[in-house]
C-alpha cells in the first residue's frame, strides 16, 4: 500500500470520477485506475462501484476513506514537522472563505504569506460559513474566514474576531427610503426581500433580527451570491440587508441606509482547535502582521 494509491482513492471519492481525479493528480486515467485496482487486489475488496455514468464508494470504500485521509494528513504533517525544525514552512494551506469577506484584503494577505513562505502552496475554497467550519472540524480545511451574527461564537473550532459591523439596508436608488439618514427594521415590513438561502448563517443575521422585533418579511429571492442579490435590488425587484463593505465594493446601482436596532455581522478567522498545522500557524501570523488580531 502506497501513499500515492491513498491519494488517488481520496481524489476519486471527492470527484466521483476517475477522469476528473486523474486530471487533479496530473496523471493519465489509465495509470490512476491501474493503481486503484492494484490496491483493491491487495485489500481483497472493491473500493468503488463504476458505471458508465458515475463512480461511487462501496461499503468497504466508505470504511477505508477516512483512514486514507488520515494517513495522507499524517504523512504531510510529518514532512512539515521535519521542515519546521529548520524553520521552514512547507505543504499546502487549505484556505476557505465566504464570498463576502471584507475584514481583510485577502489577495494582499495571501501574497504576503507566499513571500514569507515560498515553499508553501495555497489552495482556496469558497463556501458558506457553516460548511467551512464543518470542513475545519473534519480536517478538510486548515483556516477559514467566516461571517456570523455578532452574538454567535464559532463552535468546535479555535477562532478570533476580525471585525464587526452593523448591516445596512440596501435599496434601489429610486426607492422612497433611499435618501433617508437612518431607518428602522419596521420600515421594511411588507417589502419583498432578496437574501441568502434559508438556514444559512448569512440568512440568520437578518432572520433573527426581524423575528426579535416581531416583523414578518417576504423573502422571494434566495441566492448564494451577494452580487446576484445586489443585482436584484438594483433592478427594483427587492431590498436586502448586507454588510456595508460588501455594498461599497460593488458597482450595483443601489443605495445603502443605516438601520437602527438592526443586525450586526462579525467576521472570524477559524482553525483547528486541537492541532493546527504549521501552514495554518504561519498564515495566522501573517494575518496578525496585517493589523488583524
Amino acid at each position: 500500500m502506497e501513499l500515492q494509491q491513498l491519494r488517488y482513492v481520496v481524489e476519486v471519492a471527492f470527484a466521483s470520477s476517475f477522469t476528473r481525479a486523474a486530471e487533479r493528480c496530473f496523471v493519465t486515467q489509465s495509470a490512476l485506475s491501474h493503481q486503484i485496482a492494484a490496491l483493491e487486489r491487495e485489500l481483497g475488496q472493491r473500493l468503488f462501484v463504476r458505471s458508465s455514468r458515475s463512480v461511487r464508494l462501496t461499503e468497504a470504500g466508505e470504511a477505508f476513506l477516512p483512514h486514507a485521509r488520515a494517513a495522507l494528513l499524517a504523512a504531510e504533517q510529518a514532512k512539515e514537522d521535519a521542515a519546521a525544525v529548520a524553520g521552514d514552512v512547507v505543504g499546502t494551506l487549505r484556505l476557505g472563505i465566504i464570498p463576502t469577506v471584507t475584514a481583510v484584503d485577502l489577495p494582499q494577505v495571501i501574497a504576503a504569506y507566499r513571500v514569507a513562505h515560498p515553499s508553501a502552496r495555497v489552495e482556496l475554497q469558497v463556501g458558506n460559513s457553516d460548511a467551512l467550519m464543518a470542513a475545519i472540524r473534519d480536517g478538510e480545511l486548515d483556516v477559514a474566514l467566516v461571517g456570523l451574527r455578532a452574538e454567535v461564537t464559532p463552535a468546535g473550532v479555535a477562532s478570533r474576531v476580525l471585525s464587526t459591523e452593523a448591516l445596512v439596508a440596501v435599496l434601489p436608488r429610486h426607492h422612497a427610503l433611499a435618501g433617508a439618514t437612518s431607518i428602522d427594521l419596521r420600515d421594511l415590513a411588507g417589502m419583498i426581500f432578496a437574501d441568502f438561502p434559508a438556514a444559512s448563517s448569512g440568512r440568520a443575521q437578518s432572520d433573527v433580527a426581524f423575528a426579535a422585533m416581531g416583523v414578518d418579511r417576504d423573502v422571494a429571492f434566495e441566492a448564494d451570491s451577494a452580487e446576484l442579490i445586489l443585482g436584484l435590488v438594483a433592478a427594483g425587484l427587492a431590498v436586502t440587508l448586507l454588510a456595508p463593505g460588501v455594498v461599497s465594493r460593488s458597482n450595483a446601482a443601489v443605495a445603502a441606509v443605516e438601520v437602527g436596532r438592526g443586525p450586526s455581522r462579525s467576521e472570524h478567522v477559524v482553525w483547528d482547535a486541537v492541532a493546527p498545522r504549521s501552514v495554518a500557524r504561519a498564515f495566522l501570523a501573517v494575518l496578525a502582521s496585517h493589523g488583524r488580531p
